[in-house]
């Protein structure tokens, strides 16, 4: 069945991939109506999010919002199918880095690096910045359950030279790189919610206390990572702007947990400036509250 639903759809995905960005764009006027207005793909949900993290908001201005970042999520999805026929030109031209030195600075340390992001704006398009750095890059992902649209994934991603890792294989990568002395980039999406435990560390993020990834720093401390944050910032439909921030080249410095809560304060911040193109859609906050006393 896996093997059916992807012949059936990849031959679909790929006729999306080569359409001009023109046509791309009015399609995804298309599919937002489906989305937003007949399906109500986690209308719930959304709604739920921007209610406990906007509550300074009236209704009508959490609509405005509401309305923008599902388009922003479609254009988000197709973006990412265009993935597979865009050329690096093409990429170049429309996610553009503005302080590429920044890098260039933290990778002449010569250590390993962990790159943090969010889910905002173009995160998807943020792997291009594999074929522009000297070390191995890789980026850290949840498998998806059909492995031929996980090997189709994990292809398109190849493309700009960066190789997925599992996330329960992060720890195994990144020990064999460091012991072979092979000189890599992370790239860890750390905004998300964990799984629920009695150990959770927990911090507030747009206000609300919730259990936090801390992984990227532990992992960071034992294998003496460099630390790069990348904001990515829409500049307008099928542009962004991309720009670093070192956060430390010493991270074993760095108390417990307080590289995880700087960069959760950077997120609420770029967040707050531009609430429309954040991905509303996870449940994020969904173990709020439920903090072991």
């Amino acid at each position: 069945m896996q093997l059916i639903l992807f012949l059936i759809l990849f031959p679909i995905l790929f006729l999306i991939s080569i359409l001009p960005f023109r046509a791309l764009y009015i399609l995804s006027d298309i599919v937002y109506l489906f989305v937003y207005h007949v399906f109500g793909y986690r209308k719930k949900v959304v709604r739920e999010n921007l209610a406990i993290t906007l509550p300074h908001l009236s209704d009508e201005e959490r609509l405005v919002i509401e309305k923008k970042s599902y388009r922003h999520l479609c254009d988000l999805f197709l973006e990412m199918i265009k993935t597979m026929s865009i050329s690096r030109k093409e990429m170049d031209k429309r996610f553009v880095y503005k302080n590429w030195e920044e890098y260039e600075l933290i990778e002449n340390e010569g250590k390993s690096i962990a790159l943090l992001c969010a889910h905002y704006a173009s995160y998807e398009w943020a792997v291009s910045l594999n074929s522009k750095i000297s070390f191995k890059g890789f980026a850290i992902y949840k498998k998806i359950n059909n492995k031929y649209f996980d090997k189709l994934v994990r292809n398109i991603r190849s493309k700009f030279h960066a190789e997925l890792i599992p996330i329960n294989k992060t720890a195994e990568v990144i020990e064999y790189n460091y012991l072979n002395n092979i000189k890599a980039l992370y790239g860890f999406a750390s905004d998300q919610s964990p799984q629920l435990r009695a150990n959770n560390y927990w911090h507030k993020f747009m206000g609300i206390e919730v259990p936090v990834y801390v992984g990227t720093e532990m992992l960071s401390k034992k294998f003496d990572l460099n630390i790069l944050l990348i904001k990515i910032k829409k500049v307008k439909r099928g542009f962004y702007e991309a720009e670093f921030e070192t956060l430390s080249t010493n991270v074993k410095e760095i108390p417990d947990f307080e590289l995880m809560n700087v960069f959760l304060e950077k997120v609420e911040q770029q967040i707050l400036e531009a609430p429309e193109f954040y991905l509303w859609t996870h449940k994020r906050w969904k173990h709020r509250g439920k903090r072991p006393i």
